[in-house]
């Protein structure tokens, strides 16, 4: 792994893939087609992509009910565990409506409205991602969404989803589950077919196609975030344990080889220490081709002046995952100004946040942390602004309405307001 100076621009940052025009186009053709021929076009292209036919995309009860007979007590225990964590953290993010009353009687306030129905993207096919379903679910739950809808890659023997996925999605409260993947998901989630009715707003990864599917129908309804490859940034001194700082480098280089691990840090020994830890435990990992690709093109060791400018090269960063492992890491917490997820102290380790502690792990990435949050509950509501103008209120503000009206060309809204001023 690479050691530099803080000289040399240090950076998250990786060009955005946009897809070849042949892939855009084809996320097009696909979209269209499912567009005109609904279901039809759904066992067209799952039969084409996934290599298996199916008649119904729907999942049974009886699936269900197979997926829960076949996972042993101690996953199903584990699964519950993390959903109650994950619940109790996002009922604390809940907001209610609110107004507030004027002595000349006017009232002005918000309206929280949940959305009415959301559609969740869950990878699959070769893997099983039953996290994703708990981090997408249980917000929308909370937020009081009614109808929320999963779709997924079926498996390409068995024509059917993980178990674990399913056990995920029933304890988390989502019920209606289709056994669909890629770029005709996004579509038969936006626009409907005959089984499919469609939702406000799409969340939850998955691959290129799916990427530019969702980039290609928002607007016609939402979605949370065009999410790019894993990132991690751990901010550290000597006090550090350079195998728990190297293990946690690999932790997101093991993802893919476009995910970036970068350890910034005012301790040269610390750095020297990790790079060679590095490529000690690389040789044993399982996934060692996808992270010594990912940790040779994008990871890279960081060595500052001082910890208060490793602090300002992390807020350059804006990383999806900051991990501080100082003497003293809560002294740093309130300098942090951009990061998606802040894991404190070396018992807090990243895979904490994945799957158990609470806080989502859907994060902005890329270095949209800068401007834009994890997943959460208010992603799934919508605001209302509520204006109640008293006879008294309008009579006292009018003029002033209508002269900013008229300040701006619009005659009509002046007029609007003097209408009811002269007939007081």
């Amino acid at each position: 792994m690479r050691i530099v100076k803080i000289s040399e621009q240090p950076s998250i940052k990786r060009s955005v893939d946009q897809g070849t025009e042949d892939q855009r186009a084809a996320v097009k053709a696909i979209i269209e087609k499912v567009r005109q021929d609904g279901d039809q076009a759904l066992r067209a292209f799952t039969e084409l992509f996934d290599g298996i036919s199916l008649e119904n995309f729907a999942v049974s009860e009886i699936e269900t009910r197979e997926a829960y007979e076949s996972i042993d007590e101690e996953t199903l225990a584990l699964i519950r565990e993390a959903a109650a964590n994950i619940r109790s953290f996002h009922e604390k993010q809940l907001r209610p409506s609110w107004m507030t009353t004027d002595e000349n009687g006017t009232i002005l306030g918000q309206k929280v409205t949940p959305l009415d129905s959301v559609g969740l993207y869950v990878p699959g096919g070769t893997a099983a991602y039953p996290s994703s379903v708990l981090m997408n679910v249980i917000p929308a739950k909370v937020a009081g969404v009614e109808r929320i809808v999963i779709t997924s890659p079926p498996d390409k023997k068995t024509g059917k989803l993980p178990p674990a996925v399913l056990v995920a999605a029933k304890e988390a409260g989502a019920e209606e589950l289709y056994k669909i993947g890629g770029a005709q998901a996004i579509a038969a989630l936006s626009y409907g077919t005959e089984t499919i009715a469609p939702v406000d707003k799409i969340t939850g990864p998955g691959n290129m196609y799916v990427a530019l599917a969702k980039r290609e129908v928002f607007g016609d309804v939402d979605i949370d975030m065009i999410a790019g490859p894993s990132e991690i940034a751990i901010l550290a001194d000597d006090s550090a344990k350079p195998n728990e700082v190297a293990a946690d480098l690999l932790s997101q280089a093991e993802h893919d080889i476009l995910s970036c691990s970068v350890l910034v840090t005012p301790s040269e020994s610390l750095a020297e220490s990790v790079a060679i830890e590095i490529e000690k435990q690389l040789s044993t990992l399982p996934r060692e081709a996808i992270a010594r690709q990912a940790i040779h093109n994008y990871g890279a060791i960081y060595v500052t002046d001082s910890i208060e400018e490793a602090v300002q090269t992390i807020n350059r960063l804006a990383p999806e995952h900051l991990e501080i492992l100082t003497k003293n890491p809560m002294e740093l917490l309130g300098q942090i100004r951009h990061a998606g997820a802040i894991f404190i102290g070396r018992f807090s380790p990243e895979p904490v946040g994945d799957y158990f502690a609470g806080p989502n792990h859907v994060l902005p990435t890329n270095g949209t942390a800068r401007f834009s949050s994890p997943l959460n509950v208010e992603d799934f509501q919508k605001k209302s602004s509520i204006v109640f103008y008293s006879e008294k209120a309008l009579k006292d503000n009018g003029e002033k309405i209508a002269a900013f009206a008229r300040l701006e060309g619009l005659e009509a809204h002046a007029r609007a307001i003097e209408t009811r001023l002269k007939q007081q």
